[in-house]
């Protein structure tokens, strides 16, 4: 009331209030594009081998025209470097970043509720107990990520089936509830590997995988799962509008005309299939679903139309620089589990003050 009787005394419109909104919010998003292909164009030249600007600039003015075989040839050891190594690196973490980030942000509004997560209900639980059992059964690469795909789905299926079987209790709760079960069996399944796994070989390569790092990622699991994720990602960013509609509560959304049984369901399958395909890709990355959707929403407040891209870019250039430290700090790569947590956490708490606000 006070700032719409200062608009008047003005003589500022609230159409004008829109206007002058409406173009900061796109003045943001195309600050953070540029952001994001600046940090992509950096992270190329970050690395423990050396890149000159003119090298580089040579091999892109030949690589981007189209003769790519040519500047294989004439740059072998930079072809090696920048296309085999770094480049899937790259836009595995871009699409992860984005991917988690989305996730949180739909766990979020579905449930208006701050503190989710994508690991809600029990995917990435689940899948680390995929990929130990995988590396336990000595399975090869493709195996264990295919187990830890196929164990986070069964980690959300079970909580579904709790939540199922309690109907007439409040859906919500409960299903929560259930992705607190599942998500607790699954992580003593996991304790259970661990406690029997060879403590020289197979319990190391579990802790690590566990840490999650981006090192994992070549050229034939970006070009496996980038399709997938992508595809998710746009159907999350789709349902924007019916995620505005559950934010406001269950029966506010079917008095809109949102079938929320549907939305809630499509939106679940998607967060957990993009949430499986992180694990499976890069192994647990914490934090980036809790922490980037306040951020966010910090800067275009709650409508998910802008939340949603917003959140897919912030995350993408978050985990893009988390992974360039990974990189660069020591000498051997630490895992990038461990910074985004270490990151993550300061930045948490300053934001954790605004985390209600965000929805209203």
């Amino acid at each position: 009331m006070v700032r719409a009787q200062a608009d008047i005394a003005s003589g500022v419109t609230l159409q004008q209030r829109q206007e002058v909104r409406l173009r900061k919010e796109q003045w943001v998003f195309f600050v953070l594009v540029m952001l994001l292909l600046a940090v992509m164009q950096m992270s190329l030249l970050l690395g423990k081998y050396p890149i000159s600007a003119d090298e580089y600039l040579a091999f892109a003015k030949l690589y981007v025209t189209g003769h790519g075989a040519e500047a294989a040839q004439r740059f072998s050891t930079l072809y090696s470097v920048l296309v085999e190594i770094r480049l899937p690196r790259i836009i595995a973490a871009s699409i992860i970043g984005a991917a988690l980030a989305v996730a949180g942000s739909t766990f979020q509004a579905m449930f208006v509720n701050p503190l989710v997560s994508p690991g809600l209900l029990g995917v990435l639980a689940g899948a680390s107990f995929g990929a130990a059992l995988g590396m336990v059964l000595r399975l090869p690469w493709f195996g264990i990520q295919l187990a830890a795909f196929v164990c986070g789905a069964l980690a959300v299926a079970l909580a579904l089936l709790i939540a199922m079987i309690y109907k007439n209790s409040r859906s919500v709760i409960i299903l929560i509830l259930g992705g607190v079960i599942s998500s607790s069996l699954f992580t003593a399944l996991l304790s259970v590997l661990k406690y029997t796994a060879d403590p020289y070989d197979t319990l190391p390569a579990i802790v690590y995988w566990l840490m999650g790092s981006l090192s994992f990622c070549d050229s034939a699991t970006v070009g496996l799962l980038f399709g997938p994720m992508l595809a998710a990602l746009i159907g999350l960013l789709l349902l924007a509008k019916q995620l505005n509609a559950l934010s406001l509560g269950d029966e506010e959304a079917r008095a809109l005309g949102v079938n929320v049984r549907r939305i809630k369901v499509i939106a679940i399958t998607l967060a957990t299939l993009i949430s499986a395909l992180c694990v499976v890709m890069a192994g647990v990355i914490g934090w980036i679903g809790l922490i980037i959707p306040h951020i966010a929403r910090m800067l275009f407040g709650a409508d998910n139309r802008k939340v949603l891209p917003a959140s897919a870019l912030i995350g993408a250039i978050f985990l893009l620089v988390t992974d360039n430290l990974s990189r660069t700090l020591f000498i051997n790569e630490v895992p990038i589990g461990i910074l985004t947590s270490l990151v993550g956490i300061p930045i948490f708490v300053l934001v954790l003050k605004n985390a209600r606000e965000g929805f209203k």
